[in-house]
């Protein structure tokens, strides 16, 4: 397992502001990082936070920083449906302590997009055997949403490396959410260092991990008991009726 001093994202600063009418400086995470470093210090480091406060466009620009392809692959895919991605990427400067030998970047959002390439690119090979092999040999767009995005972690991720995952409770059940605990829980023990924006406490609650809650009022470094989504969840949970009158009344 590797340890703080030798995570492959260690600190992310902002080296310049983005441009003065863009979006971005609204952004809770871009304010945060206007006054301070974001520093990382846990193998599994947990984006929650509301909708809007800038989650998953800070974990895009790591990404894309790091050299990951925008829409999702490894650091080798460099196809592009659409320039969406935002400018925040070559604002921030990042800090590496080690070197991953693999490396992941998996969205929800433009997950159909990777699927394509890698039908597109079947035929290709990497390490002398097909590059469908290396998602579990089935086309992706012949699975389900959720039994496709769970391929690419379970054969995909090969260990000692760097994975970035958005939203990866979009398309997994919550029994598959704690499947990609056990893998996420082998793969830390490989050295591998992960960094994921959800809004799954099931996901949020792998131990000895660090959440950070992104709020209106910045970036402060929580327990899974402390997050707004945690609290919400139990609240329904324990009494769906009750928080069904309240909402529908």
């Amino acid at each position: 397992m590797i340890d703080a001093n030798s995570l492959y994202v260690g600190e992310v600063k902002l080296k310049k502001r983005p441009e003065e009418d863009e979006y971005l400086n609204s952004l809770p995470v871009v304010k945060h990082l206007a006054s301070e470093e974001l520093s990382f210090s846990k193998p599994v480091t947990f984006f929650m936070g509301e909708n809007g406060t800038g989650k998953s466009t800070l974990l895009e620009a790591i990404a894309v920083a790091y050299g990951f392809n925008a829409e999702g692959g490894t650091r080798n895919f460099t196809f592009s449906t659409r320039q969406t991605h935002s400018e925040l990427s070559d604002c921030i400067s990042i800090t590496k302590y080690g070197y991953p030998k693999d490396g992941f970047f998996l969205r929800a959002e433009s997950f159909y997009n990777l699927a394509t390439d890698i039908d597109v690119d079947s035929e290709s090979h990497y390490m002398g055997s097909p590059i469908i092999g290396a998602y579990g040999g089935v086309s992706l767009h012949e699975q389900s949403h959720g039994e496709s995005f769970f391929a690419v972690i379970k054969n995909r991720f090969r260990g000692k490396g760097l994975y970035i995952l958005d939203e990866p409770e979009a398309a997994l059940s919550p029994m598959r959410l704690m499947s990609l605990l056990v893998i996420i829980d082998e793969l830390v023990k490989d050295d591998s260092q992960f960094i994921i924006s959800t809004h799954s406490p099931i996901l949020a609650a792998y131990p000895d991990s660090e959440i950070l809650e992104l709020t209106p009022k910045g970036i402060a470094s929580v327990s899974l008991r402390e997050t707004e989504h945690y609290k919400i969840t139990r609240q329904f949970i324990d009494a769906p009726e009750k928080m069904l009158h309240y909402l529908l009344d």
